[in-house]
């Protein structure tokens, strides 16, 4: 079975939520303009961009009114929609939360950031998740991770193992570590013999210029589809017959030991 994904690389408004509502609907609009896609995915704090020092003030509190946004746009279009992950206020604290939703605008998971990342302190305005990011489309078995969650296989394996077969990445990486973003990904997916489906975000912010480099990655890793460093819907066809003729191939998840990899025990 094949799937068409679109990543909708755009740059964010820093700190200005409906400039970039409008920025994602537009680009939504460019994306379905010849087909629909199955899946469209959007960047990582796509609403308020990295202005930390005033997510108390910007954040969408409980992601009300992003959640009421991207469902209308999700079925109006009758696309699954990846929505990247926003800036959710819950009381005193703000998370970095992925939200799905499905063909009817129903909200079928969200994915807190579990890896807050300290080189842009995140830690001192965001709250780590604490939940899954597998959830079920169109009967495909995925999930969600964020940006600084790649550099961590472990979590990454977790859920290929429990049955994720396209691996969602939603991210703001910054340029200059781009063959970073690149190997990690390639990496990811050949180590879990999946999908990789990765949108990144394009142009810069006071602090930071990002890279940019959406990559939709096959189970061999092979680089399906790259785009650039400037906005761009990247659109890349999946073909799931790929996952199982490759776990067949090399029969990674078969031969795992997991029983020693929990705490490694020193033996005479």
């Amino acid at each position: 079975m094949k799937h068409t994904i679109c990543c909708i690389q755009i740059d964010i408004a820093f700190g200005d939520p409906a400039e970039n509502k409008r920025r994602v609907s537009h680009a939504m609009e460019e994306a379905i303009k010849k087909e629909a896609p199955d899946f469209l995915i959007l960047p990582e704090l796509w609403n308020t961009g990295y202005d930390l020092t005033r997510l108390e003030t910007i954040a969408d509190e409980e992601g009300k009114d992003s959640k009421v946004f991207l469902s209308e746009l999700a079925k109006k279009n009758s696309v699954n929609l990846i929505a990247g992950s926003i800036a959710k206020k819950s009381g005193h604290k703000v998370t970095n939360t992925m939200l799905i939703f499905d063909r009817e605008g129903t909200l079928v998971h969200e994915y807190s950031k579990l890896h807050l990342f300290k080189l842009m302190n995140e830690h001192h305005y965001l709250t780590a998740g604490k939940e899954s990011g597998l959830f079920t489309l169109d009967g495909l078995n995925c999930a969600g991770f964020i940006c600084y969650d790649i550099r961590f296989p472990e979590w990454m394996r977790e859920h290929a193992s429990n049955g994720a077969e396209v691996l969602f990445v939603a991210a703001e990486w910054p340029l200059p570590r781009l063959q970073h973003w690149r190997s990690l990904l390639i990496a990811r997916a050949i180590e879990n013999q999946a999908f990789i489906v990765a949108c990144n975000r394009s142009g810069s912010d006071p602090h930071n210029q990002f890279a940019g480099h959406s990559l939709v990655i096959d189970p061999w890793g092979n680089v399906i589809a790259e785009a650039g460093e400037g906005e761009e819907v990247l659109r890349a066809e999946l073909d799931l017959s790929e996952i199982a003729a490759i776990r067949k191939q090399i029969p990674v998840f078969e031969d795992r030991r997991p029983e020693f990899y929990q705490s490694f025990v020193k033996r005479d």
